[in-house]
């Protein structure tokens, strides 16, 4: 455990090995924290909060630098470590999950820069102040990057933290928590407890002296931090599942569209809960996307993560196996066509949690593969009659994270972006943007992450009234 700014052992005896997925091979052994851990971490964090609650925004800014700059001076450190525990590909731990998370880190102490922490309307100040002591809830599937997505703002709005990563990838948080204390980092300001949901995030989420949960998770997982967090009334922010939709209409390039809309649903191997693993597409133009659909995944190279010629590796975790291989099944039953792919190991892996890259095509809206987040490479192909049943079947799943939408027309794509109830749309295949802020409606969760809108999910609004300034605005 990480602990006031020390390395210190856990107060229980439990371990947990973590196991390399392309091998189902132990390749090291982590302590488990419990709620004591989780007691000591929250006081540190308490005990820190007060000095670093009021400290400058210049100085908060200039440990979130450090860290910045640490985490790409040790890129290809936290690139192998994310490879081994959760079996991503390494060209794209290198190209993706790696730089990515750093952006958050950069974007988190740049908005300090700018932001203003006490504004005033007419004799009113508003000021926006620090919640408090944050316990943060990180997952498997992008280690680092839900790391510092929390990681960075919290710390840039004054909190102080507990982070509980996820047991199933934790050494990509352990070298982070290395890098905060390389940073020089105040004592108690960042906190590390390893451990399980039941224990270490159940602990967190009902603890008294925290005063905030954030959690990136599946919506079960929300569901349960929430209702332990309901009786200590604490904010509570969910990043959770999500069945997002890839509108097609029917003036989109296909040569395209469909290529990048397969890449897009199979990233990081189907692990993201905004994946767009919909793709709706207009029904007289279904076997033309069958056909290039089934041309983008013959070329992913599947196999070794560690080989620099791999593009998908294995799923993280024998749990998410049995899912992925679970949901296929069904997808056959319920009568879904397969364009590739199917059940079983990809063709000459007799080892390891490799799922074949997998499409469904004739895939009726409320089949279980169009409405259960599956989160593994398998893509359901959904046709449509008439932009108006699009959008129908786009909104039509209890999520609402991301969506997609494809079209030469901007001004018809953005009509129907505006149609889709879902936190972040992404029109024609745009940049990243760290500063886009991210997160869902309905079950996908609630509050925000990313760019400016991430940072104010840390903050508490305070109005003073009598203040007597009519103008002008002061840097925290």
């Amino acid at each position: 455990m990480f602990i006031d700014g020390e390395w210190v052992l856990p107060q229980g005896q439990a371990r947990a090995s973590v196991i390399d997925p392309s091998t189902e091979e132990p390749v090291a052994e982590i302590a488990l924290g419990t709620a004591q851990d989780v007691d000591a971490a929250v006081a540190a964090a308490r005990r820190a909060f007060a000095a670093w609650s009021v400290s400058s925004a210049q100085s908060r800014a200039l440990l979130l630098d450090r860290v910045h700059t640490l985490i790409l001076e040790r890129a290809e450190w936290f690139a192998q470590a994310i490879s081994l525990e959760m079996g991503a590909a390494i060209g794209f731990a290198r190209s993706t999950q790696v730089p990515v998370a750093a952006q958050h880190i950069r974007v988190a102490r740049d908005n300090l820069a700018s932001y203003a922490f006490l504004t005033h309307r007419g004799d009113v100040a508003i000021m926006r102040e620090a919640i408090g002591v944050c316990g943060l809830i990180t997952p498997w599937n992008w280690p680092l990057y839900q790391i510092t997505a929390k990681v960075g703002p919290a710390l840039a709005a004054g909190c102080a933290v507990v982070l509980k990563p996820s047991e199933l990838s934790p050494l990509s948080a352990l070298l982070f928590a290395q890098v905060m204390q390389d940073a020089d980092i105040p004592p108690g300001v960042f906190n590390l407890v390893s451990g399980t949901g039941p224990e270490v995030g159940a602990a967190l989420s009902a603890h008294t002296d925290v005063d905030m949960i954030s959690i990136t998770g599946s919506t079960r997982a929300g569901v349960l931090v929430a209702q332990a967090a309901a009786p200590t009334v604490k904010r509570v922010a969910q990043e959770l599942g999500g069945k997002s939709p890839n509108v097609i209409l029917p003036d989109a390039d296909l040569a395209r569209a469909v290529p990048a809309g397969v890449a897009a649903a199979l990233r990081n191997v189907g692990q993201s809960c905004s994946a767009p693993t919909r793709m709706i597409v207009p029904r007289e133009r279904l076997q033309e996307v069958e056909r290039i659909a089934h041309e983008a995944a013959s070329s992913f190279v599947v196999g070794d993560p560690r080989s620099e010629q791999t593009t998908h590796g294995p799923v993280a975790n024998r749990a998410q196996f049995n899912r992925v291989q679970e949901m296929i099944g069904i997808g056959i039953a319920e009568g879904a066509r397969l364009v590739c792919g199917g059940l079983g190991r990809t063709e000459g892996l007799r080892r390891g949690f490799y799922c074949r890259p997998t499409i469904f095509s004739e895939v009726h809206p409320r089949m279980q593969i169009a409405q259960e987040e599956i989160f593994g490479p398998v893509l359901a192909i959904i046709p449509y009659d008439s932009v108006d049943e699009a959008v129908e079947i786009a909104n039509g799943t209890v999520y609402g994270l991301g969506a997609h939408v494809q079209g030469r027309d901007l001004a018809a794509a953005r009509a129907v972006a505006a149609r889709i109830r879902c936190g972040q749309v992404h029109i024609n295949y745009p940049a990243w943007s760290p500063h886009a802020p991210f997160g869902g409606y309905k079950r996908s969760g609630n509050g925000r992450e990313y760019g400016i809108e991430g940072l104010e999910e840390y903050l508490e609004t305070k109005a003073i009234l009598g203040f007597q300034e009519s103008s002008g605005s002061v840097q925290a």
